[in-house]
């Protein structure tokens, strides 16, 4: 019997072997500090590409130094890290997997605690991570904090400039490290969702004001991604497809945005939502995103893959066969259990190739 989850999904020049995709989960592993991915990352990516996943998409990743969540977070802006990725790629691609890499610039999220962090009392670390601890200044469509968090200094045009080429130079060194796709982070409340925003993006120049206005720096890193990238490697994009809070970014102009994206060149939208007000009444449950990533795929025309608490195969498949999204990432499932999709190809009665040395666990 065929089941959606474990059909392929072609992008471009791309076919994914299935519909359930690791999300990009941040591990804080760049111990050094310098965004270099490590051994944990080679285990864990590797890892979940044995697991039968069907693309493992790599977690926020730096475009520049400044740009990164905190000081533990891995980065692209520099050819050693580039180097680094390929074993990395290399062993993902011996499993069967694709391999993805989500690029992001945090903005005035950028420089704060990894979520594990505590200090010499045990007590957590919270906030901005101080100049004199390694943080930086961070950056922002208007200096407005995101809660107790530094006050962002306003990206001027040059900075903005800087900003869309750091992640055009990041996507040509993920192409080169081996990855097989690039998603561009708008999602999260992150510096690509600061702007188009209005609650964080309080502009009257080009790039405020009007969702076209709001709109532009995307947009502008969507045309120099695509350009980086060539013709047959897909882009997609994260969105956060709601704010939460009255006043804040709404599901009709996030479709407005996905048209768009359509016509610059990306493949596929990831629809999350929330993450840039700290105080938002996020009403989390079992597939509580799917029915935005459903409205979008019905307006646009576009793919889209749906995340959040989407727990189980049953789960998974229903979104797939009820026409909801694309593709099904994963996040903490995946977590408490690599192998979950070779589990569920079972579960499902479709069962597809383990790994030889793991075939006598099925």
């Amino acid at each position: 019997m065929s089941h959606a989850l474990f059909e392929p999904i072609t992008l471009r020049s791309l076919t994914v072997r299935n519909r359930l995709w690791v999300s990009p989960m941040c591990q804080y592993a760049a111990v050094g500090g310098d965004g270099m991915p490590t051994d944990w990352h080679l285990v864990h990516y590797g890892g979940l590409a044995a697991g039968g996943a069907g693309a493992v998409v790599l977690e926020a990743t730096g475009v520049s130094p400044e740009g990164r969540i905190t000081p533990r977070c891995l980065g692209l802006w520099n050819d050693a890290q580039q180097h680094a990725f390929e074993r990395i790629t290399a062993f993902a691609h011996a499993q069967g997997a694709a391999v993805g890499v989500q690029l992001i610039h945090a903005g005035r999220k950028a420089s704060t605690w990894p979520e594990w962090g505590f200090d010499r009392d045990g007590h957590p670390l919270e906030g901005t991570v101080p100049e004199a601890e390694g943080g930086w200044p961070t950056v922002a469509p208007s200096a407005i904090p995101f809660g107790d968090c530094a006050t962002p200094r306003a990206l001027d045009e040059a900075g903005i400039d800087a900003v869309v080429d750091a992640f055009a130079q990041a996507a040509r060194r993920a192409v080169a490290a081996g990855f097989d796709l690039v998603e561009l982070h708008g999602a999260h409340g992150y510096l690509v969702h600061q702007f188009l925003s209005p609650l964080s993006n309080r502009r009257d120049d080009a790039y405020g004001g009007s969702l076209a206005g709001r709109a532009r720096l995307l947009l502008r890193i969507a045309d120099a991604v695509r350009e980086a990238v060539g013709p047959d490697v897909p882009v997609i994009a994260r969105l956060s497809a709601t704010d939460w809070v009255d006043g804040g970014l709404t599901a009709a102009e996030t479709i407005q945005v996905a048209r768009w994206l359509s016509e610059h060149g990306v493949d596929l939208v990831d629809v999350s939502t929330g993450g840039n007000t700290p105080s938002a009444p996020i009403p989390a449950g079992p597939g509580y995103q799917v029915r935005f990533a459903a409205q979008v795929r019905r307006e646009t025309g576009m793919p889209v893959s749906t995340v959040g608490m989407i727990l189980n195969a049953a789960q998974a498949e229903q979104v797939l066969v009820s026409g909801q999204a694309d593709v099904v990432t994963m996040g903490r499932a995946l977590l408490r259990d690599p192998n979950l999709p070779l589990r569920a190809s079972r579960e499902l009665r479709h069962p597809v190739p383990a790994p030889g040395p793991c075939r006598r666990a099925w």
